[in-house]
């Protein structure tokens, strides 16, 4: 639940992101393309923007004047006064002016003035837009209209930077309050924004990196192994899991940044799982040993049961022995669970060791499913093994781990498989691997809890009124063995029809790393 909500919370920092790049150019564009010369001025008279329609009418460009003082283009008495009235009442309207143009012609021009404030109302500059006196050749209520019209065009552009304004503000609190750590990167994949939460983990200045390129960031030692796991294009990452200094632990996922269709950044998201692995740990060990624990009186009364059954403890009853059968089947239960318990925690705790060596997978699977032959004609289902026509290539593995993953297989399949039903065994060689699988005619499992299937302690829905004694334990076991081999494994079903189970081991020639392992 907990990893829904910070899921949730990343698409949630992504959309803001969007949506702020998207304002911010609708603001730019804006004032752009705004007909008008218009020019943004600071407090102390300095321009600091003017937009195209303005380096048209005077002739200099944007480099010529950003910087420049607001009376080098105006009449310095009246622009002053136009300064100060501006600032104190907030706007003003048609002040007739001259302004001087680049080639030195002076031109009759209207100004209007509107003040800029940010959120805490305090005045950051004004516009001031005007228009040729000289062009103007209608009424006066045209003139009017005109000015209004203007007036209402800089009071939007001002609304529309407010909005722009907060809406970075609120994203970037949200960025610098995420627990996790982020680092966004632009289209150039260079670092456009790191939150305090990164900065912490990394031990890195958000000024030494912003700016740089992903790239760029190997220099820092504790950007070095992000950097190696991303690439330079920033791929894409789920929830990969990574040691970092001492005993830390993140998870490391990317989100890409879209716009429409295309891509205009990346998201790297940082997580700390340190007390999850912790926690993890510890109820690993406590499995483990009360596991162990367990263990050894099981046996003892696996023993004694069985010398009573044998007769070596004297005769018993036929209801006795009925009784002690009963017993000695939820006996061995029970030690089976313990085993499967112990395997998990061993899997968990990176101590389930393998042997591999070369094998044929034929004579293997023969043996396990001779073994399973009574048990599936007891409950009248039909098992046919397709054996392959041709010798299959060796391939490097565990035997005995193999055996568990082949049993754990038909296991479910004897279980959930109807009296009178269909079990087919395949085994057979496709390009560089040998594939095994098992396809039933069971109750299936629900499209909507297919991807749980090989999660610890899984049992889907409907399997829990045919069979209540699962531990949930075998396929998370199982695909931990074939995984460990270099392996694939995998399955299709469909509820009320059945399904196939099935995993692909690579052939010895693929498998020369997972050797050089042990």
């Amino acid at each position: 639940m907990v990893e829904e909500k910070e899921i949730d919370s990343v698409k949630k920092i992504s959309t803001l992101l969007e949506d702020l790049l998207l304002l911010e150019k609708y603001i730019k564009d804006l004032f752009t393309f705004f007909p008008l010369p218009v020019c943004f001025v600071s407090p102390l008279g300095v321009i600091f923007e003017v937009n195209p329609a303005f380096e048209k009418f005077i002739g200099y460009t944007s480099y010529e004047v950003v910087g420049k003082p607001i009376e080098n283009f105006f009449e310095k008495e009246k622009i002053e006064t136009l300064t100060k009235d501006v600032l104190e009442s907030g706007n003003i309207e048609a002040r007739d002016m001259i302004i001087s143009t680049k080639g030195g012609e002076k031109v009759d021009v209207s100004l209007f003035g509107q003040v800029r404030r940010n959120e805490q109302e305090e005045t950051t500059g004004f516009f001031i837009g005007f228009f040729d006196l000289t062009k103007i050749k209608k009424t006066g209520k045209e003139l009017q209209d005109t000015q209004v019209a203007l007036l209402n065009m800089l009071e939007d552009i001002e609304e529309s930077r407010k909005k722009a304004e907060e809406e970075k503000n609120k994203t970037e609190a949200i960025i610098s309050n995420f627990t996790d750590g982020l680092l966004v990167f632009d289209d150039k994949r260079k670092v456009s924004l790191i939150n305090p939460q990164a900065e912490k983990v990394f031990n890195i200045n958000n000024k030494d990196v912003v700016g740089k390129s992903i790239l760029e960031l190997s220099v820092f030692p504790e950007l070095e192994l992000i950097v190696n796991l991303v690439g330079p294009e920033i791929k894409d990452i789920s929830r990969k899991e990574i040691p970092f200094k001492g005993d830390l632990v993140l998870e490391i996922s990317t989100i890409p940044i879209l716009k429409g269709d295309g891509k205009i950044g990346s998201l790297i998201i940082v997580h700390d799982i340190t007390r999850e692995k912790m926690i993890e740990k510890t109820k690993t060990e406590f499995v483990s040993l009360a596991a162990h624990q367990l263990r050894t009186p099981l046996s003892a009364i696996k023993w004694t049961l069985r010398m009573l059954l044998d007769g070596d403890l004297g005769t018993i009853t036929s209801e006795q022995r009925d009784f002690i059968e009963k017993t000695y089947v939820s006996n061995e239960r029970m030690i089976s669970l313990i085993n499967d318990l112990l395997n998990v925690a061993r899997i968990e705790e990176g101590r389930y060791l393998y042997k591999p060596a070369s094998a044929d997978m034929a004579p293997i699977v023969q043996f396990v499913i001779n073994s399973y032959k009574d048990e599936y004609s007891r409950k009248k289902i039909k098992l046919d093994f397709k054996a392959p026509e041709n010798p299959l290539p060796r391939v490097l593995i565990d035997v005995e781990k193999i055996k568990l993953a082949i049993q754990n297989f038909l296991d479910n399949s004897l279980k959930y498989t109807p009296v009178g039903g269909e079990v087919v065994v395949s085994l057979k060689s496709i390009k560089k691997e040998v594939q095994f699988s098992v396809k039933d005619t069971g109750v299936g499992i629900p499209k909507n809890q297919q991807e749980r299937m090989f999660v610890k302690f899984f049992r889907a829905a409907n399997v829990l009124t045919i069979d209540t004694e699962g531990s949930g334990l075998g396929l998370f076991i199982t695909k931990n063995i074939i995984e460990a081999h270099n392996g694939r494994i995998w399955f299709e079903s469909e509820e009320g029809k059945g399904t196939t189970f099935c995993f692909a081991l690579p052939v010895k020639e693929e498998f020369t790393e997972f050797l050089e392992e042990f």
